[in-house]
């Protein structure tokens, strides 16, 4: 994961000391902790990666390029959007560093995951939730494979437990 990404998680921005990243990580771990939020489960995933990210960071983190941008909000955005998907059938979902990635039947669900800011990737041919200030340089030619490489990768299971992918 990326530290801009882990910092968007963990809700930080500026210096960041171990001991914020520790206190963050507390905050958010209660906020979105599996017991209290049925999307649980992935969130405290991405939380705990992205502590592991900056556990051991001292440093400045500018998580937007634009300060006009207001990022404060995208952990609750994410865990909105994964609790709007995660009990809708036929949906494959997958999490790649801090975003989202949905395939299989969605048509069926097309009008959801746009209501929820989900964008279609024609080239991958999946739905995916981003930051909002995130922009793009490769114009989509990275693969699935290679993301998941880069930024590893979570899916769901049957029981709705997530798990690493392999």
């Amino acid at each position: 994961m990326k530290q801009s990404d882990a910092a968007k998680l963990l809700d930080i921005s500026g210096a960041v000391t171990p001991e914020l990243v520790k206190s963050a990580f507390r905050t958010q771990a209660k906020k979105y902790h599996p017991d209290v939020n049925p999307a649980g489960l992935e969130m405290m995933q991405m939380i705990n990666d992205a502590f592991d990210t900056l556990k051991d960071f001292t440093g400045t983190i500018n998580q937007s390029e634009n300060p006009e941008i207001d990022i404060s909000n995208y952990p609750e955005a994410l865990n909105n959007a994964l609790n709007a998907i995660i009990g809708l059938a036929g949906l494959e979902i997958e999490v790649c560093g801090a975003w989202i990635w949905v395939g299989g039947n969605t048509h069926t669900h097309k009008d959801i995951l746009k209501a929820h800011k989900f964008k279609w990737a024609n080239k991958k041919k999946k739905w995916s939730f981003r930051p909002d200030d995130w922009k793009s340089s490769s114009r989509g030619s990275t693969s699935m494979d290679e993301i998941r490489n880069l930024h590893g990768s979570t899916k769901p299971t049957k029981n709705n437990k997530f798990l690493k992918a392999s």
